[in-house]
């Protein structure tokens, strides 16, 4: 098959391996719709999956409904969640949306394993990316139980590079990790100091200047 996709991954273009020569002619490329689950919670993982474009959201669900997304996948990288039930042969523990229309490579769950078995090389690819996420995920942790919320509101918004940002109260809830109610009272305090405009489906910041004080206390 085709392995042009391969330079979006310098490390794995050096991997030469037979388990990892064989996986390549079992992977497949394979084009996913936006909005469409990936996996869900409980869900055994039969493939390793790496993004040629496209974004994908891995999220938690709480059993009280609350959503908090514990990171992206996007072009050149895989998913530590997939990597870590393939080692450690447990189910998924979150879920996975495409964000976008999504151009993934799958490789077979058996034949990654061989390949990881007999290359270190592939080993440093995907152990190096799980060490990556991994910090990411400790920051997100540490943001949600020791940082203020109107403070990552604020940072979040600023983040964006228009002044009208298209979201919802629900949406920026899930990024957060908090209620949407809690988001909605945030908002409506800073329309009221006169940095943003609330509209239907859209937040538009009027004051950046005052937004980014409070996002660097």
């Amino acid at each position: 098959m085709d392995t042009g996709w391969l330079s979006l991954f310098p490390t794995l273009q050096a991997v030469d391996s037979p388990g990892w020569r064989k996986a390549l002619a079992q992977s497949r490329v394979v084009e996913i719709p936006a909005e469409t689950e990936v996996f869900h919670p409980g869900d055994r993982c039969k493939q390793f999956l790496l993004v040629i474009s496209g974004s994908v959201r891995v999220q938690k669900l709480s059993s009280s409904g609350r959503e908090i997304v514990l990171y992206r996948v996007e072009s050149g990288q895989s998913c530590i969640l997939t990597t870590a039930c393939l080692i450690g042969g447990g189910p998924y523990q979150a879920e996975a949306i495409t964000e976008t229309p999504v151009t993934a490579v799958v490789i077979p769950a058996p034949a990654f394993e061989t390949a990881l078995d007999d290359s270190k090389a592939l080993r440093a690819f995907v152990f190096d990316g799980y060490g990556e996420r991994l910090t990411e995920l400790l920051m997100l942790i540490d943001a949600i139980s020791f940082g203020r919320l109107d403070s990552r509101l604020a940072d979040w918004l600023l983040a964006r590079p228009e002044d009208a940002i298209r979201t919802t109260h629900q949406q920026l809830a899930r990024e957060l990790g908090t209620a949407r109610e809690v988001i909605s009272r945030t908002l409506k305090e800073f329309e009221r100091r006169g940095w943003l405009q609330l509209s239907r489906g859209s937040v538009t910041l009027t004051n950046r200047e005052e937004l980014k004080k409070l996002a660097a206390m």
